[in-house]
């Protein structure tokens, strides 16, 4: 589960209360989160160095938290402490809104066609008259590294770009150029790079951007966002123009997402979007930009209307094991930032904000009245069926030729399923045709590349790091294999 580091005092104050280590302890638990560890910006720099002290460092308290990796809404401060804040009913529910254009001409963004053959999707917003301070400002670009690492898959499916309005002027263009064609400063450069140039800068220099140049190095063309003054704002998913980098006195960001998947790139807009328009001059309320795809297509975004699902009644109560009252349920629901009433036909109508992006069956709302009522609320009981375990016959024989093997002097060794592919079929003089064994995709690393075919290959190369005689055994899906000394 992502890990979000936050600080004590802050949260504190967002939460309006100064609460123990261990009330927070209980507030996270009845939430479904968890405290994972208590520490500083100093202590965690002295572990990393060993011991040694760093006199520069923050001595704040650091509260890191476990999140579930589906909570994208609470991958920042803001989002926890809201969180938190509804479910302890300190504040309610905010109705995030798009701003009223009418007789306004909105920023428009237009997807060119040749875009398709790189990242075919680009949405966009922006936050009007936000107001950063520098912890605002640190949590807006924690958030969009964590939403990076997590939804966005290390950016191989979303990449988030974010402005200063003011320094770029409207329309806007996604295109897709050869590298020898996209000329820019990038951010914390001083001087021009073309994209080419700028690859090889980040593959020789740059450990942390390196890890993204493979997802477009081998393309043709390059994806990169221009204003009307054809300023580049940016190249996803690599970089964005130092012209329009974001500060303390940026007033109105201009928020940029491309994308292969069109459905996570709305979620991550939405995810931005409602996490900081808090700080907008209008609070709750976002910008829309016109987006105009490579078919001529037409729409606004960000989509921050609410989902309407509709749950039975029953379907909640035997789930969670608890008699409980459309009504009620509609309330508990309130505090994990659902709207819900009771419908006749004893159900519950529920609308889901933009916020919650993991609700996405009626089993997912079980979850969250389950939460609000909180399960330590949940009685006891014994199951209406009665079962008796009882050991799959297999496991069984197992057992007995695992115990056999012992007495007779035989040592058993536990293997790894996952082995090399030269392991697999060059090492014990076998062809390799290509549909014998399941490849992994991605391996980790070299030792880990297909699922073995039989037993042998996890023990041979145990037995071949022993001078003395060995007597082995294993046991797997396959079978049981004995190896003695001749």
């Amino acid at each position: 589960m992502p890990v979000v580091s936050v600080g004590r005092d802050k949260l504190f104050h967002a939460l309006g209360r100064v609460y123990s280590q261990e009330e927070f302890e209980g507030l996270c638990f009845d939430y479904g989160v968890e405290l994972d560890d208590v520490t500083s910006e100093k202590e965690m720099l002295r572990k990393e160095h060993g011991g040694q002290e760093n006199k520069d460092a923050s001595d704040e308290i650091l509260y890191k938290i476990d999140i579930p990796a589906n909570r994208y809404d609470m991958l920042c401060l803001e989002g926890i402490a809201r969180a938190l804040n509804i479910f302890n009913r300190t504040i309610e529910v905010p109705q995030y809104k798009v701003a009223n254009m009418t007789g306004k001409q909105p920023l428009q963004l237009t997807i060119k066609p040749e875009t398709a053959l790189v990242r075919p999707f680009a949405v966009a917003a922006v936050l009007r008259g936000i107001n950063f301070d520098s912890a605002r400002y640190s949590s807006f670009i924690d958030l969009q590294d964590k939403l990076h690492q997590n939804l966005c898959r290390q950016r191989s499916l979303v990449a988030i770009g974010t402005h200063d309005l003011a320094t770029l002027k409207a329309p806007f263009t996604y295109e897709a150029l050869p590298p020898e064609k996209v000329n820019f400063v990038p951010l914390k450069q001083k001087k021009s790079f073309n994209a080419k140039e700028l690859m090889q800068y980040y593959l020789d220099n740059d450990p942390k951007l390196k890890k993204f140049v493979p997802i477009i190095h081998d393309s043709v063309v390059y994806p990169v966002i221009l204003d009307a003054n054809r300023t580049v704002c940016s190249m996803p998913p690599i970089i964005n123009g130092a012209h329009s980098a974001i500060n303390l006195d940026t007033k109105d960001v201009f928020i940029e997402i491309t994308a292969t998947d069109l459905t996570k790139a709305q979620i991550v807009l939405n995810t931005v979007c409602t996490m900081f328009c808090e700080y907008c001059s209008t609070p709750f309320e976002v910008e829309p930009v016109e987006v105009i795809d490579s078919f001529g297509h037409r729409k606004l975004y960000p989509d921050l209307s609410s989902r309407e699902m509709v749950v039975p009644e029953d379907l909640i109560n035997k789930g969670i094991g608890v008699q409980l009252e459309t009504a009620q349920m509609a309330d508990l629901l309130s505090r994990m930032q659902l709207q819900a009433e009771a419908v006749p036909g004893s159900q519950v109508r529920v609308l889901v904000p933009p916020t919650r992006s993991d609700v996405l069956h009626a089993c997912d709302v079980m979850e969250d009245v389950a939460i609000a009522y909180g399960y330590n609320n949940v009685g006891l009981s014994v199951p209406a069926t009665v079962t008796v375990g009882k050991e799959l016959p297999l496991n069984q024989l197992v057992e007995l030729l695992r115990v056999e093997c012992a007495m007779c002097g035989f040592t058993e060794i536990l293997t790894w399923a996952l082995c090399s592919r030269s392991e697999n079929f060059e090492y014990l003089r076998r062809q390799d045709d290509g549909n014998t064994a399941v490849s992994i995709g991605n391996p980790a690393t070299a030792e880990f590349e297909v699922c073995r075919t039989s037993l042998l290959q996890g023990m041979l190369p145990g037995s071949a790091s022993h001078t003395c005689c060995l007597q082995l055994c294993t046991q797997g899906c396959a079978g049981f294999v004995l190896i003695a000394p001749v």
